[in-house]
């Protein structure tokens, strides 16, 4: 496994020890783009293919992006950049860096409030791209700009990071402040001095720092993790010096605290009582939201979410095995292990947690790629390698056809036709793995990753309307004749990304209240008119209430679908008082 930064030339071992066979010539792309000045331009271009489809036809994914993106939407509305609440209601579970970038995203734009979901995605589609161009940084600590080339490509196809690209939350983000931690890191442990290292040591803690306002203690985990690794795999600690610990930890402090001590004043502590005592704390003891599983399930997801890597992995398994000594192994052990355990011992699991292990897994397996002496893979591997990279891109082109007929929508016919092209690549890609020759898989793979993007984000998606259900009511509502302003209560459908979508103003309310509401016994605005959004399943219990106040509501509009969370059918009313309909004409 090769680390070196440059290639060697003048060595005349070759005429002493006889004819050596002629290294594998590198694939024509790799030659191309495999340098430091031409590799991140070709890594800006593959992340806009891979990230840019989807971002302003996906409608909002409930439920953690509405609410990031509606608790930012009321900061714009009221000018308050310090308390996070969706409504009326306080949202304690992460910090504020997100909010921030997201709100600063939307006032550039010169929108505001009103800017659209894909504005408010930004801040996660820059953050995929530099999580990109990051790694290729990370890995040129360790190996020539052709293995780094090939590494920060196998986190830019990686299914979770796309997923994670197109969703105004803080995960896209976390990772690319890990990333910039992490190679500020490997350069002050490479060099194994105690000199101060100030501009590398500044990187290192303003990484860590804003990692910290974006999601709390997972970048000082993750880091923390991989010095406290390299400490003990090496049995040094003065090298850790280079980072200006002291200095690092003051401007560490200085750069988190004054949010934190503004909102702690601003609750009373309650922040804190809810991020740590109840999101933190609870995730780590019990499975929140319906998201507990066993340990081992996310080495399980990995081998899915960071298709098309794992495929290549069993491929260089002895290679990484042979070199497990060398610098490049050593950290990425340190980097992957311990937070790895953590993760699978935490009771919640998601798919997206271990993203920041990624790289962990793509710097080994890409400086072995480009060893032109690497060992060969048994056939065994081999199949099994080429299995994992053809069955995701062959189960997603299925899935294009299958999951709209499951829902009982038509298939998006372009989006279906690219996704079978995607899956056509990825067994191309499997042939060259089961031949030995997984340079040569990497080009299909790219390709097979761009179909994915393009088909499933930019077609298939957002053609699935069953469950998009919230921009279906929307437009319902819009469309109710003579009825603006709209003033909208919901009773039984109480998705985020309805309250997004519809406006601050919309209210979640019980069976009775949406009655009281539309009868005008509660207090309401002259102006406009009164829409009730009730669930089927609440429907009785209104009626009920509605006849107690004397009121025959008018059903105007109903929208079914499926609710993406938890998989229920849905049947909803927009209901008007009966006087309405003449008031207006």
């Amino acid at each position: 496994m090769t680390t070196e930064t440059s290639d060697t030339s003048g060595d005349n071992s070759a005429e002493q020890s006889g004819p050596v066979a002629p290294a594998p010539m590198r694939p024509l792309w790799l030659r191309l783009f495999g340098h430091d000045l031409s590799a991140p331009l070709f890594l800006l271009l593959v992340s806009l293919f891979l990230f840019v489809p989807g971002q302003w036809t996906v409608p909002p994914l409930d439920r953690d992006e509405p609410r990031f993106t509606q608790a930012t939407k009321q900061m714009l509305e009221t000018g308050n950049y310090i308390d996070i609440r969706f409504q009326d209601q306080a949202r304690y579970k992460k910090p504020v860096g997100i909010y921030w970038l997201q709100a600063a995203a939307a006032n550039a734009s010169g929108l505001g409030a009103e800017a659209p979901l894909w504005v408010y995605r930004l801040p996660s589609a820059i953050g995929a791209t530099l999580c990109v161009l990051l790694t290729f940084w990370v890995a040129r600590a360790f190996m020539g700009p052709a293995g780094a080339l090939v590494a920060a490509l196998f986190v830019a196809m990686a299914i979770i990071l796309g997923v994670e690209a197109r969703l105004a939350k803080t995960d896209a983000v976390l990772f690319a402040t890990i990333l910039l931690a992490q190679g500020a890191l490997a350069r002050i442990w490479l060099k194994e001095t105690v000199r101060r290292r100030w501009g590398l040591g500044f990187l290192f803690w303003t990484a860590l720092a804003a990692g910290v306002l974006i999601k709390g203690p997972v970048a000082p985990m993750v880091v923390g993790f991989t010095v406290i690794g390299l400490m003990a795999l090496k049995r040094q600690v003065a090298w850790f010096k280079g980072a200006v610990p002291l200095f690092g930890v003051l401007w560490f402090i200085l750069l988190v605290s004054p949010w934190f001590i503004t909102i702690w004043l601003a609750t009373d502590g309650a922040f804190f009582q809810e991020a740590i005592g109840k999101d933190l704390l609870g995730k780590v003891g019990q499975g929140q939201e319906g998201h507990g599983a066993p340990p081992l399930t996310h080495l399980a997801t990995m081998l899915g979410v960071f298709w098309p890597l794992p495929g290549f992995i069993f491929l260089t398994l002895a290679t990484i095995w042979r070199e497990r000594a060398s610098r490049l192994v050593i950290f990425c052990v340190s980097w992957f292990v311990p937070s790895w355990i953590v993760f699978e011992l935490v009771a919640t699991k998601l798919p997206h947690y271990t993203m920041p292990l990624l790289p962990a897994l793509a710097l080994p397996v890409a400086a072995a790629l480009a060893d032109p002496e690497r060992v060969r893979t048994g056939g065994v591997l081999r199949w099994i390698g080429a299995f994992l990279l053809a069955f995701p891109a062959l189960g997603i082109a299925i899935g294009a056809f299958a999951g709209p007929a499951v829902l009982g929508d038509w298939p998006s016919p372009p989006g279906a036709v690219i996704c079978v092209f995607g899956a056509i690549l990825a067994i191309m890609a499997a042939r060259w793995l089961i031949m030995d020759v997984p340079m040569k898989a990497i080009l299909p793979a790219l390709g097979a990753a761009f179909c994915v993007a393009i088909g499933v984000w930019g077609f298939v998606g957002p053609a699935l309307t069953a469950i998009w259900v919230s921009p279906r009511l929307v437009q319902a509502i819009s469309d109710v004749p003579g009825c603006k302003p709209a003033h909208v209560v919901t009773s039984g459908f109480n998705e985020p990304s309805f309250i997004f979508l519809e406006g601050t103003a919309t209210r979640i309310v019980s069976a009775g209240q949406a009655a009281d509401f539309l009868a005008g016994s509660d207090e309401g605005t002259d102006t406009g008119c009164r829409i009730a959004v009730v669930e089927s399943r609440q429907k009785e219990a209104f009626l009920k209430a509605s006849a107690a106040n004397g009121l025959v509501p008018q059903l105007v509009s109903r929208v079914d679908g499926l609710n993406i969370n938890g998989g229920k059918r849905l049947d909803i009313g927009l209901y008007l008082p009966a006087h309405d309909d003449n008031e207006r004409k």
